[in-house]
């Protein structure tokens, strides 16, 4: 029926592909103008080096000089995880050749049984022209190379040009969201280049190894990012992480030490991990009613790069795993189980004036000390509600009229 309102099946936004965010993009970033949510920022702006997409930069990593140091402390994220993805390389490879020598050597062990079992001498030369064994092969054979793919998602095609009819109901939807407002076939014919391919999962090896600790051993430490720390072992950490050692944080670590080191990560960023052009935009949503604010950030959410957006989606999620083992609780023994005390309020505190800066202002003003008190009470503000409502905010939810 003409006129209906028809709404997609809600997807999660680190699954789409570099053409489909650069679609949403495109949307988002108009929805907001409509809105006079963002002004005197242009779409490359919000998204800092978009044109410039991390898979290229992980692809051409490889090529770079072999004496290369990788880091992750205070650099750009995109350089944090294509020097992930270097290292990586480097340790499959390495890894890679081993299984290759293992199964070379297994695979002629088993031919030389074969051919024992035949003849102790050349007997198994002979029986090839009529005997029982003449069907197996008298050469080693390989295992062939299995194919190890890290994309998520599904479309598999390289660009725009491959994409045949009805492949991406998400793109047709885009494209039908605002037909006479927003010429979305323009955008695609621009974005020929972009790949259909689901993107990497871009979050630094550094982020996932310090949440997974803080998971495995930490939700029940009281005061797990308030507490002091050994700045002695976070330096040495910092350091084994920023050498690229592939760091192994067991039950032997100390808790607040991995907090530290995680806090660490996102204070010593040169660009925060919510760009600096978004930052007004991010703290005007603080004092709005609930549904409205939820959907100028979800609108916000999607302007972000890809790398900052599955980044941020990493730290939210586990943000909200903490939140969730704040109060004290009772066991299925009725022993009292203490709260870590990390209220999603308390954890807005901590991480909101690192993730959420604004650009320096040139000149100082006269009333510069109250807006920064009220705009940090605002930032804590946004950052909670994106701690508590994270999941529906990095949804895609598109709806179109038929």
């Amino acid at each position: 029926m003409l006129g209906q309102r028809v709404r997609m099946q809600p997807v999660p936004l680190h699954s789409l592909s570099e053409l489909e965010r650069a679609c949403l993009q495109e949307l988002a970033f108009y929805q907001l103008q409509k809105k006079n949510m963002i002004s005197g920022i242009s779409l490359s702006k919000a998204g800092p080096k978009r044109n410039k997409f991390i898979r290229r930069k992980l692809e051409n990593s490889s090529k770079e000089k072999k004496d290369f140091c990788p880091q992750a402390f205070g650099i750009s994220l995109s350089q944090v995880i294509a020097n992930d993805w270097t290292n990586k390389q480097m340790q499959e490879a390495v890894k890679g050749s081993r299984r290759d020598c293992l199964e070379v050597e297994a695979t002629v062990t088993k031919f030389r049984a074969q051919f024992q079992k035949k003849s102790p001498f050349v007997r198994g030369c002979v029986l090839g022209l009529g005997g029982e064994f003449a069907d197996e092969p008298l050469s080693p054979t390989f295992l062939h190379t299995v194919s190890r793919s890290h994309r998520r998602g599904g479309v598999s095609v390289d660009s725009i040009t491959d994409l045949g009819d009805n492949t991406s109901r998400l793109l047709e939807a885009l494209q039908l969201s605002h037909p006479n407002e927003l010429d979305l076939r323009r955008t695609l014919e621009r974005n020929k280049t972009l790949s259909l391919n689901p993107i990497y999962r871009q979050v630094p090896r550094v982020v996932d190894r310090c949440c997974q600790h803080i998971e495995a051993y930490g939700l029940q430490t009281v005061g797990i990012f308030r507490v002091g720390s050994s700045k002695k072992r976070v330096q040495q950490l910092r350091e084994e992480f920023d050498q690229g050692f592939d760091v192994f944080l067991d039950d032997s670590y100390c808790v607040h030490d991995v907090a530290a080191l995680l806090k660490e990560f996102f204070r010593d960023m040169p660009d925060s991990l919510i760009p600096k052009e978004l930052y007004s935009a991010f703290v005007s949503t603080a004092f709005m009613e609930r549904m409205a604010q939820l959907s100028m950030l979800q609108l916000l959410v999607y302007l972000l790069p890809p790398c900052n957006s599955d980044t941020l989606y990493q730290l939210l999620k586990f943000l909200n795993k903490v939140a969730q083992h704040a109060q004290d609780s009772t066991g299925p023994e009725r022993q009292k189980i203490p709260g870590n005390k990390m209220t999603a309020s308390n954890l807005a505190t901590i991480f909101g004036p690192n993730l959420l800066q604004r650009e320096k202002l040139l000149e100082r003003d006269p009333s510069a000390h109250a807006v920064e008190i009220e705009n940090s009470a605002a930032i804590i503000l946004v950052l909670q509600s994106l701690i508590e409502n994270y999941e529906a905010l990095f949804m895609e939810d598109v709806s179109i009229t038929t």
